[in-house]
């Protein structure tokens, strides 16, 4: 009984030492407390896939009403911050060669002409492709404009049914909406992993870690004292940014809280497994950084963040079902706006868990290899 409740004495001992380690290093302070927050308020507004403020270029070859109508509604257009009109086809050219640009329109010089013959006129865009999403979303805008300028040049025309759009869960496509949510995780994943993959090294670089090894602390206890300031941390900071998502921008939140602070709980656990093992590598905490960016960047996008899983080739895909962040991501952004069910919770929290077991346990292998 004595031994126990001293090795709890010994425990507490060791969590209260890696609280302050974090809290009195400067480094670790502007490390792992000041980024997620300023990032998550400048990611929320800078991270975003709409597309506003862009330049267009018009080369008009026609002088005729329409070509003017399709002009005008360029000029009005919201996203557009500037039409510029060129008047030559190689000078159109050039402004996409140089990035002015995203988006050219040539309007040839019978399209006017074609529209008063009862026939469809036609415009040539030319897109920058460097900019590939943006583009295309430029080009999907343009469509809509072009779609307006026809249903007024043939208003009693007997067009099919349009097809009626209603967006589930995000009616209005308010990106924040889907943005803060997957910062969530991502922050909270950086945060947890560089607490752990310092708090090694840290013992390493200020020559501690060889009185550690002839104290009487076992590796179990070790381990333990390891982890719990990086999940307390780590929760604390994706309860924080789950309140801003939900207070400060004013996200939906239609789920199970309960369920979410389990996933969040078991989400950094299996973080904590794999900074362990990267500090037990580490010999400086320089290391322990670059290792912790070299393992959290690739998991950040094959997570699913920025682009589909599915749209991964297989074997990538296979690799992105052990990243922790993928099934969080999974859990974050339907609590907050679809309500997602207990069982469709549980699906993606069963394998939180057992990502948590297996690094847990090799994170016990590392760090009792490096203690021998």
């Amino acid at each position: 009984m004595s031994s126990s409740i001293f090795s709890f004495i010994r425990l507490r001992a060791q969590f209260i030492k890696e609280i302050l380690s974090v809290l009195r290093d400067p480094r670790s302070r502007m490390v792992v407390f000041v980024p997620p927050i300023l990032q998550l308020l400048v990611f929320a507004f800078a991270a975003t896939l709409e597309v506003r403020n862009v330049d267009i270029a018009v080369y008009n070859q026609d002088a005729g009403r329409w070509s003017h109508e399709l002009v005008q509604r360029l000029n009005s257009a919201r996203f557009i911050t500037q039409v510029r009109h060129v008047d030559s086809q190689r000078y159109l050219h050039e402004l996409i060669d140089r990035g002015e640009v995203i988006a050219a329109l040539a309007i040839p010089v019978d399209f006017s002409r074609t529209i008063a013959a009862g026939d469809s006129g036609r415009t040539q865009v030319l897109v920058d492709g460097r900019r590939s999403n943006s583009g295309q979303i430029t080009v999907a805008y343009l469509s809509t404009i072009a779609a307006d300028v026809s249903a007024e040049v043939v208003p009693d025309a007997q067009a099919p049914t349009p097809v009626v759009v209603r967006h589930w869960f995000n009616p209005n496509l308010v990106y924040r909406w889907f943005i803060v949510p997957g910062l969530t995780g991502i922050l909270a994943l950086f945060s947890a992993l560089l607490i752990t993959s310092l708090s090694i090294a840290r013992e390493r670089e200020l020559g501690t870690f060889d009185q550690l090894l002839v104290s009487p602390t076992s590796t179990p206890e070790i381990i333990i004292s390891k982890s719990l300031p990086a999940l307390a941390i780590g929760t604390l900071l994706g309860l924080f940014m789950i309140s801003a998502g939900v207070f400060l921008f004013r996200i939906p939140f239609t789920g199970s809280f309960g369920l979410l602070l389990a996933s969040l709980v078991l989400f950094i656990l299996s973080v904590v497994g794999i900074g362990l093992m990267i500090s037990a590598v580490s010999m400086t905490q320089q290391q322990a950084i670059l290792g912790a960016f070299a393992i959290g960047v690739p998991a950040v996008l094959m997570s699913g963040f920025a682009t589909p899983v599915e749209n991964m080739p297989v074997v990538l895909q296979w690799l992105a079902q052990v990243i922790p962040l993928t099934h969080f991501l999974i859990i974050v952004e339907g609590s907050f706006l679809k309500a997602m069910p207990p069982g469709d919770i549980l699906a993606s929290l069963w394998p939180l868990a057992v990502i948590a077991l297996a690094t847990l346990t090799m994170a016990t292998v590392f760090v009792r290899g490096r203690l021998q």
